[in-house]
């Protein structure tokens, strides 16, 4: 399989000095100009390694980066700066926008041959690791010490997207005050993001510097909302159909709303009119439809 670096400078010339040492490893290169550019093509591929300039006009390499770690498909690819910057604060900058290594221009070819070599095979490594972890545990995550995550499996960092999105509350802040409180927090705790229930479990430390959690969206309350949002139900309604796509009977859900077998029979009815439908079978496969979709 062909391994496949991004290349992202605006200089012409420095594009094709990289393009030609890149294919001179055997590997493919893919040009970009631009950090638009290179957001623009990571919609439709997945590089193993990206090659940053730091300084360009316009979307800068480090908003670049930033931007591609918000990207779920791509922000494990190892991102690797190249600029003429050389201040301790711009190494800083770098890596806290996500990149994995930063070398200095002019460029040391050999230098800059072992640096991608290294970082590809830590890349697949983790790639590896990550994938026994979606399919085992699907919903863990690893931050250090400050809240930045190291690693997570692609459906929380997919849930991570969504509550950054909000923007309401800090996610980094939340993390941080579990870890600062220890092993007092070590358990799960339900976190409202927005519209977002989620509950966020502490599981410790993983290793030295690695703070282990599992995230979970909390549907609770969610699917009733659903339900009668979909197909034009009063809330007791919902409740009803809610109960009868959990498959409980009349008598079961009279004492579970406390109201009688006679009231829920009536709003079965009602929910069978408004759904279409003409028996109790096919409006909980109706519904169950409907949960699944506000679960997932």
């Amino acid at each position: 399989m062909s391994t496949h670096i991004l290349i992202v400078d605006d200089d012409h010339d420095a594009r094709m000095l990289l393009e030609a040492v890149v294919a001179g490893e055997g590997f493919t290169p893919i040009l970009a100009g631009d950090g638009a550019a290179a957001i623009a093509m990571l919609a439709d591929m997945v590089p193993d390694l990206i090659l940053m300039d730091a300084v360009m006009p316009g979307m800068d390499g480090f908003e670049t980066c930033r931007r591609i770690k918000t990207l779920s498909h791509v922000a494990h690819v190892p991102v690797v700066f190249m600029t003429g910057l050389t201040e301790t604060q711009h190494v800083v900058r770098g890596l806290a926008a996500g990149g994995v290594d930063y070398v200095t221009k002019p460029l040391a070819i050999e230098e800059l041959v072992a640096r991608i070599g290294v970082h590809i095979g830590n890349a697949r490594a983790t790639r590896s690791a990550l994938g026994a972890l979606n399919t085992a545990a699907g919903k863990l995550m690893a931050t250090n010490e400050s809240g930045n995550t190291l690693w997570a499996t692609a459906e929380t960092q997919d849930l991570i997207n969504h509550i950054n999105a909000y923007g309401q509350v800090d996610l980094q802040a939340v993390l941080t005050g579990m870890i600062a409180r220890g092993t007092q927090m070590i358990g799960e705790a339900v976190f409202e993001f927005g519209p977002l229930s989620v509950a966020i479990t502490y599981l410790g430390l993983g290793s030295p510097a690695e703070h282990l959690f599992r995230l979970s969206r909390r549907a609770e309350g969610l699917e009733a909302a659903a339900l009668q949002q979909v197909f034009s139900l009063t809330p007791r309604e919902a409740d009803v159909l809610l109960w009868t796509a959990r498959g409980k009977s009349n008598k079961d859900m009279s004492e579970i709303l406390n109201i009688s077998a006679r009231t829920v029979n009536k709003h079965l009815e009602q929910i069978f009119i408004k759904m279409g439908v003409e028996n109790r079978a096919s409006a909980a496969a109706a519904a169950t439809r409907v949960i699944l979709k506000a679960e997932g």
